[in-house]
C-alpha cells in the first residue's frame, strides 16, 4: 500500500494556477495524496457569501462542512476536491429556511464532480475519442458513473438545444448496422440522419443529426413528424442509397424536397452487376468457381478499378481478358457501362454528365441483345430511379458520401466500445463521437 504524504500550502498562488483552481472561484488551503495514488486538494471559497438563498438576509457564520468534489487530473492522476463550505444561519425571521451552505458556481447543487470535469469527459469522448473505460480510469471514478455524465450531457447539448436543427437544408439519410449479433434481425439496424448543408456550401463538415431505431419508410416519416413544419420546409434534398422506403417516406414528408440517389450507390450497383456477369460467365465457360490461373478471377479488381487510373499492366491484363474467349464479349460491354457511368458523373460540366447518363440510362432501356442479362436489370433499375439519378446534377453535386464517411467512424466508435448493449448509450455516444459538437462542449 502506498503511504499517504500531505503538504500545507494554504494561499499558494503557484498552487492555484498549476492546479487552475482560481478558475472555479476556490483557494487552495492544502494537499496530500492518500493510499489509492488519489491527489486530495483541500480548498474554500476565495469570498463568503452570507446570503439565504430564499429571503436574501444576511446569514450568521454557524459551521463549515465539507464537500468532496471530482475533478479534472492533476499531473496524471485522479483529483479530488475538499472544499470547505460555511455554513450559515438564516436572519430573517419570516424565512423557512433556518440553516442554509453556501453555494458553488464550479458544481451543480448535489452534484460528484465539477462542470468542467463533465466538459473534460466529452472532450475527451468527442475529440480524442477515448473510451469511457479510460476516462473512467484517469479520474479513479465508475463507469456507470462516467457514462452516465456523458449522456446527461450530450442529451442536453443535442435534444435540449433549439438550435440544434438551424440551418439543415441538404438532409442524408441511411442505414446503420448497429449492433453485430446471431439473429439480430432488423433490431440491429439503425437510420441516421445527417446534415450534408455545410460540406455542400464549403463551410465545414458534415455532422450527425440523430440516429433511429430500424430502418423503414415509417422510422424516416415519422422522425419528420416529430420536428416543427418550419424545419421540414427549409429541407431542400435530401440524399439515399436506393432504398425504395426512405425514397417514399421523403415524397410524402417533404414534397417540397428532391430526392438523390448519390453517385457511390449508383456505380456500386453498377459494379455488382459487372461482378455478376463476370462470375456468369465463370460458370459457363469453366463450370466451377474463380481460381487464380483463370483470367476471369485475376481480373475481378482490375475491372472494378476505374479507366483513368489503371496502369499499363492492368489494361494489358483487360486486353488479354477481352480476347480471350468469344463470350468475354458480354463483360466488355458491362465494363464499358460501367465506366460510362462513372465518366459521366466526372464530367466537368454538370449539365454535360447529366445529358450522357440521361443517354445511357435511355440506351439501357430500349433494349439489349441476348447475353446481357446483367445489363439489362441494370437498365430497369436505373430507368425506375432515374428521376433521383439524374437529379445529383441539378442539386449541386449534393450526395451521400459524407454519411458513408460517418458510418464508417461510427464502426470505429463501436471498436472502441467493444460493443453496445443499450441503444440509448449508443445513440448519444453516436452524436459525441459524430455530431460536430466540440464548439459546444468546449463552451460549457
Amino acid at each position: 500500500m502506498k503511504s499517504t504524504c500531505s503538504a500545507a500550502v494554504s494561499g499558494c498562488p503557484v498552487a492555484d494556477v498549476i492546479c487552475r483552481t482560481a478558475e472555479l472561484d476556490l483557494m487552495i488551503t492544502g494537499a496530500s495524496i492518500d493510499a489509492a495514488d488519489v491527489t486530495i486538494i483541500q480548498a474554500r471559497p476565495r469570498q463568503g457569501l452570507p446570503f439565504c438563498p430564499s429571503c436574501g438576509a444576511e446569514g450568521v457564520l454557524r459551521d463549515h462542512v465539507v464537500r468532496v468534489l471530482t475533478d479534472v487530473p492533476v499531473a496524471g492522476h485522479p483529483t479530488r476536491l475538499h472544499v470547505s463550505l460555511p455554513r450559515y444561519r438564516c436572519t430573517g425571521t419570516q424565512c423557512p429556511q433556518r440553516i442554509f451552505q453556501q453555494r458553488l458556481d464550479c458544481a451543480a447543487v448535489g452534484a460528484k464532480t465539477t462542470n468542467r470535469c463533465t466538459r473534460w469527459i466529452l472532450q475527451r469522448l468527442a475529440i480524442d475519442k477515448m473510451s469511457i473505460s479510460a476516462v473512467a480510469r484517469a479520474l479513479g471514478l465508475g463507469w456507470d458513473l462516467v457514462n452516465n455524465l456523458a449522456v446527461d450531457a450530450a442529451r442536453t447539448l443535442v435534444y435540449d438545444d433549439p438550435t440544434h436543427l438551424e440551418g439543415v437544408r441538404i438532409l442524408g439519410v441511411d442505414e446503420h448496422k448497429w449492433k453485430h449479433v446471431r439473429g439480430g434481425g432488423e433490431d440491429s439496424y439503425v437510420t441516421i440522419l445527417v446534415d450534408l448543408t455545410p460540406t455542400i456550401e464549403g463551410t465545414g463538415p458534415a455532422r450527425l443529426l440523430d440516429v433511429q431505431a430500424g430502418r423503414s419508410a415509417t422510422v424516416l416519416t415519422d422522425w419528420l413528424a416529430e420536428h416543427t413544419q418550419e424545419f421540414r420546409d427549409r429541407i431542400e434534398v435530401v440524399t439515399m442509397d436506393g432504398f425504395t422506403g426512405y425514397h417514399s417516406a421523403t415524397k410524402e414528408a417533404l414534397p417540397q424536397a428532391t430526392p438523390v440517389m448519390d453517385p457511390f450507390h449508383t456505380v456500386q450497383l453498377a459494379g455488382e452487376k459487372l461482378t455478376v456477369c463476370r462470375q456468369r460467365l465463370q460458370q459457363q465457360i469453366h463450370g466451377h468457381r474463380g481460381r487464380k490461373e483463370n483470367l476471369l478471377y485475376r481480373g475481378r479488381r482490375t475491372l472494378l478499378t476505374r479507366q483513368s487510373l489503371l496502369t499499363d499492366e492492368q489494361i494489358a491484363r483487360l486486353q488479354r481478358l477481352f480476347a480471350e474467349h468469344e463470350d468475354h464479349a458480354a463483360l466488355e460491354v458491362s465494363w464499358h457501362i460501367y465506366q460510362d457511368i462513372i465518366s459521366a458523373y466526372q464530367h466537368p460540366d454538370p449539365a454535360a454528365g447529366k445529358k450522357r447518363m440521361q443517354a445511357l440510362i435511355t440506351r439501357l432501356r430500349r433494349g439489349l441483345p441476348e447475353g446481357l442479362e446483367e445489363l439489362a436489370q441494370l437498365g430497369r433499375t436505373l430507368w425506375r430511379k432515374r428521376d433521383q439519378i439524374l437529379a445529383f446534377f441539378d442539386r449541386g453535386g449534393a450526395s451521400n458520401g459524407p454519411v458513408e464517411a460517418i458510418n464508417g467512424r461510427l464502426e470505429a466508435l463501436r471498436g472502441i466500445a467493444l460493443g453496445f448493449r443499450n441503444f440509448d448509450h449508443y445513440v448519444l455516444r453516436c452524436l459525441l463521437h459524430s455530431g460536430q459538437l466540440a464548439t459546444r462542449i468546449n463552451a460549457l
